[in-house]
């Protein structure tokens, strides 16, 4: 999405904007296999982010990062191919890749696994405003 301002100027008034788009500041893949999920998580990034991609699993993540390059993949942990084999694999064709596991397993194991596979966060499902308030301030 161009960010651009389209406005007229009259000599007695201040700019009439017409036309105002505003580019978002992170692109994000979702990848979880509940479509319900994905829709929350995209109303909860309303404003936040771009949402340039979905995958229902991760078997399709890495074509998914290759086709839309976004800032961060949103990457759910419990699939039928799972998250953390999903970010490896992203990570391993793509270093710079940032990916946040979103999942409802508040586990410190599953943490540390998710870091050592390359993910840069964690975020619980139960708390989808901090994935609101952690990719504002990156």
């Amino acid at each position: 999405m161009e960010s651009f301002v389209s406005y007229s100027r009259s000599p007695k008034q201040l700019p009439v904007y017409v036309n105002l788009k505003v580019q978002m500041t992170n692109r994000v893949l979702i990848v979880d296999d509940s479509r319900p999920m994905r829709e929350l998580i995209k109303m909860t990034l309303a404003g936040v982010a771009e949402v340039v991609g979905e995958c229902a699993d991760g078997a399709d993540a890495l074509a998914g990062y290759e086709e839309t390059r976004p800032d961060w993949v949103l990457m759910d942990w419990e699939m039928r191919t799972d998250g953390l084999t999903a970010t490896r694999r992203i990570v391993k064709a793509h270093p710079e890749a940032r990916i946040l596991i979103v999942t409802q397993h508040d586990d410190e194991e599953l943490r540390e696994a998710a870091i050592e596979a390359g993910a840069r966060g964690f975020v619980l499902k139960d708390d989808l405003l901090a994935l609101s308030s952690f990719l504002e301030k990156r």
